[in-house]
């Protein structure tokens, strides 16, 4: 399929096919005019590629670890295949979405106090069990 049909049927603009093709996520074939040709196969790696964008990984991750995802809870990695840079890339990214982690719970604790504060007899949101 060309870069339009894959745009449609993703819901993915062209431009950003495009920007995931020079972030090397995507790999098209070229067609001898020049053309871009995916297979059906890359709509779902457009959907991955979104999904993680989405959930706030940058593309130097995703590129590191997209070659071993076949689809959302399906990892294909064999620890042979990590490299200590990789390592070093994961476990920063881990600690970066914690440091938000705490952010977001510390803005949430404080929404809470205040709304307390200025509307005592309106509940803040339940409380909600802390996570792990």
């Amino acid at each position: 399929m060309k870069i339009g049909e894959l745009s449609r049927r993703t819901g993915v603009p062209t431009r950003m096919l495009r920007y995931y093709e020079e972030q090397d996520l995507l790999h098209p074939a070229r067609a001898d005019n020049g053309y871009r040709a995916y297979g059906d196969s890359a709509v779902q790696c457009v959907q991955q590629i979104r999904g993680l964008l989405d959930s706030g990984l940058t593309t130097e991750i995703i590129r590191a670890i997209l070659p071993f995802l076949s689809g959302p809870g399906d990892i294909h990695l064999h620890p042979e295949c990590v490299t200590p840079e990789t390592t070093a890339l994961l476990r920063g990214e881990i600690d970066r979405i914690q440091r938000r982690i705490d952010c977001l719970a510390r803005n949430r604790d404080a929404l809470r106090t205040y709304l307390a504060a200025v509307r005592p007899d309106s509940p803040a949101s339940p409380a909600r069990p802390e996570g792990p």
